[in-house]
């Protein structure tokens, strides 16, 4: 038996379990509040407990985030499922937004925050992680996904 939409798998695993390292790294290494720069200046790795939503946007007051992190991940899992072979944009872009709801999910229900650690001095840009990178970057691939007019022939799609 083949493993349908395996690209999307295998970017949701690897995603999740990168983000995931990094975390417990940055726990383990840094201290709360701790910065250390890569780039004097530009580039730091910072540790802060995000307890809102993107950014830092309301903090302390997005309960409600852990539970549609939840239903988003159960959707997405529900769409690589049960739907028809997905193109191999939808596959990884799919795949990296589950990675990332996954990742800061399993943040909000275990820790009650989210661990943010990049940390861009150079444009003033809030402390984030990769599983906001993977969000971000796998919108960016249903973008392109959404820009090919015709679907390929089904021997040309990723499976």
């Amino acid at each position: 038996m083949r493993l349908k939409n395996r690209f999307f798998w295998i970017t949701a695993i690897t995603g999740f379990v990168l983000d995931q390292l990094t975390k417990f790294w940055v726990m383990q290494t840094f201290s709360l509040g701790e910065t250390q720069p890569l780039i004097k200046g530009v580039f730091h790795f910072t540790y802060v407990r995000n307890t809102g939503a993107a950014f830092s946007l309301f903090a302390g007051k997005v309960e409600w985030l852990r539970w549609l992190s939840l239903l988003v991940s159960i959707a997405l899992i529900a769409l690589a499922l049960f739907t028809p072979v997905l193109l191999g944009w939808e596959q990884w872009g799919y795949g990296l937004i589950l990675s990332g709801a996954m990742g800061n999910g399993i943040d909000r229900f275990i820790l009650s925050y989210v661990v943010d650690f990049l940390d861009f001095r150079l444009i003033n840009f809030p402390v984030f992680n990769l599983a906001d990178v993977f969000i971000n970057i796998g919108i960016a691939c249903l973008i392109i996904a959404s820009f090919q007019k015709t679907p390929p022939t089904h021997s040309s799609r990723s499976k």
